[in-house]
């Protein structure tokens, strides 16, 4: 998001825009759907989350998407410039040590039991042993399309606390994203000595992630054509995943080097697929158990996806043509 005086969008964002022919419209869409500030209606949500996914870079470049949880209240907005956290990520995950004052983060709040979301990113005004507050530079809401429903189903009093580290998927993680209908993608751009900080929702059925030793193929979906997970990994080809298992609260974080697939033949073994992206992966941390919450599932959103031969998903069409138009998921 943003950079770029006078348009929300940066180079890489206004490239993806314009390989599809939007760029035009998306000129004139944006300034009026990014916001610098969080609306009433957005300060009203924030309160109602359990849970709160969260985008840092860490100190060697690394992007990590994780997740941090707390009472309902934990997260609030004491001024609409500004989202309060008062929960930090446990010691064992790689997000913890990025959060630092003036450090730029990517924070969308999304309650899976509703399907609403909300997208910003900012920077770290202060810190502490609680939590750390958050500027916000740019805002603005996503529509439900590709989100799964999962009410909270219980809540683990002690979360587990161990950590494994590896270079690459070993069978249980490759098993864990194959099994996975949902992850979280944490992506970057730093232009004109400002970071800007993403992550956004993926959402398929099992299996939509390919899984090929260390690559992960990701088919992306039509959605809002802000580009704005594809557009950063155009400018930076680096990207951190978030994957849980909502039944057991074990959390994988994974991160690598990335490359778009824009068309070809690769483009269509996945059947409704615009074009694709790969992770390589590089960095493996599985925490065991690391979350206090758990999922149930509900209703499942479903559209015709293909692997090849293989049906492994169906995805529902946004229930709302403003939806798509104005705030939307996949192609973000």
């Amino acid at each position: 998001m943003k950079l770029i005086e006078q348009t929300p969008w940066h180079a890489g964002e206004r490239q993806m825009q314009a390989a599809v022919g939007v760029a035009e419209r998306m000129a004139v869409v944006g300034p009026k759907v990014i916001r610098d500030h969080l609306p009433e209606q957005h300060r009203d949500f924030y309160p109602l989350l359990p849970y709160l996914m969260l985008g840092a870079v860490d100190e060697q470049g690394i992007p990590w998407a994780t997740m941090v949880e707390g009472a309902p209240g934990f997260v609030h907005s004491p001024r609409p410039q500004t989202l309060q956290i008062d929960s930090l990520p446990s010691a064992g995950d790689p997000a913890r040590n990025a959060l630092l004052n003036g450090a730029s983060v990517g924070v969308p709040g999304i309650d899976l039991n509703t399907r609403r979301r909300n997208r910003m990113n900012g920077r770290i005004s202060g810190r502490d042993h609680d939590g750390f507050s958050v500027d916000v530079v740019h805002t603005f809401g996503n529509c439900p399309k590709y989100i799964q429903l999962r009410p909270i189903d219980s809540i683990a009093r002690k979360p587990g606390t161990q950590v494994e580290r590896f270079n690459g998927l070993d069978d249980a993680a490759q098993a864990m994203i194959r099994d996975a209908d949902t992850f979280f993608v944490a992506s970057y751009v730093d232009v004109d000595g400002q970071r800007s900080v993403d992550v956004s929702h993926r959402g398929g059925n099992t299996g939509f992630v390919r899984v090929e030793g260390n690559v992960l193929t990701i088919p992306d979906f039509a959605g809002n054509l802000f580009f704005n997970t594809l557009g950063n990994l155009q400018v930076n080809p680096l990207a951190g995943l978030l994957f849980v298992d909502f039944a057991s609260g074990d959390v994988l974080q994974v991160a690598g080097r990335t490359s778009l697939i824009l068309d070809g033949p690769h483009v269509a073994l996945f059947e409704g697929a615009q074009r694709l992206w790969t992770v390589t992966v590089e960095h493996v941390i599985r925490r065991p158990a690391a979350l206090a919450l758990r999922w149930g599932i509900g209703r499942l959103f479903r559209a015709v996806v293909r692997i090849g031969k293989q049906r492994v998903g169906h995805l529902d069409d946004c229930p709302s043509a403003r939806c798509q138009s104005q705030a939307a998921s996949h192609s973000e």
